[in-house]
């Protein structure tokens, strides 16, 4: 097998990004008298975008303290939690030991690189300009660059018309069950980290094709497999 594009999911894949999504979270929460809430907790809800995350925690917070309902607007949260990470995206968030490597590696090496996340462009973009990560990708899509998101196909889709890439020879790189589906759904190699936010189920549960220890790992089967695919005695 030669692959010619890798897509790589954003938060928990790439980029440690749990601290200041629950900072602007907490911020958002502050204004409407609730304390802060444990960044652990947060985390348990990131995977969908900024959006489906903060609802979430405002239905967990609602199922434990029903009162609440009559001093929280969940579209008011949201605004000022979007107000919010505004101003901590990219602050805090720290790229996983080895990723800007094995990025530049697999980018150095002919394969086209694409960051396909759920989390909103504007949003996604900050964080790749301030962990200087942004220049190793062909293509960013975010959660609403498209009509639909991760898990459906048409994200992958998106990204191989674009790259000009084949869907056999193409993988998605996630850490949640939602980045396995989205790959299985289109047709790639389902590829998955151990580390990062897939709402305390470990990723083998998920089913992926492979799990890699890290992004290193990653960038070495790729090219080893690139190599052989390329050698005399393979043809």
């Amino acid at each position: 097998m030669r692959y010619s594009v890798i897509t790589f999911d954003l938060d928990g894949t790439l980029v440690d990004t749990a601290g200041e999504i629950a900072e602007a979270a907490n911020r958002a929460l502050a204004e409407f008298g609730i304390g802060r809430q444990p960044v652990s907790l947060i985390a348990g809800f990131i995977g969908a975008g900024t959006r489906e995350m903060m609802l979430r925690l405002l239905a967990h917070l609602l199922l434990e303290r029903p009162a609440l309902a009559a001093q929280l607007s969940p579209e008011r949260v949201l605004e000022r939690f979007a107000f919010h990470y505004g101003v901590t995206a990219g602050s805090t968030g720290v790229p996983y030991p080895g990723c800007r490597d094995a990025l530049a590696t697999l980018k150095d090496s002919g394969v086209r690189l694409a960051c396909l996340t759920n989390k909103e462009k504007r949003f996604a973009t900050r964080v790749l300009d301030a962990t200087r990560l942004h220049h190793c990708f062909d293509l960013v899509v975010g959660g609403d660059s498209l009509p639909h998101k991760k898990p459906h196909r048409s994200t992958l889709d998106h990204v191989l018309s674009v790259l000009g890439g084949e869907t056999h020879r193409a993988a998605h790189v996630g850490d949640s069950r939602t980045d396995v589906e989205t790959a299985r759904n289109a047709g790639v190699a389902a590829w998955a980290v151990p580390y990062g936010y897939n709402g305390g189920e470990a990723i083998a549960e998920a089913v992926p094709h492979r799990v890699f220890r890290d992004l290193g790992e990653v960038a070495a089967h790729v090219l080893a497999a690139n190599a052989a695919h390329a050698s005399p005695l393979a043809a």
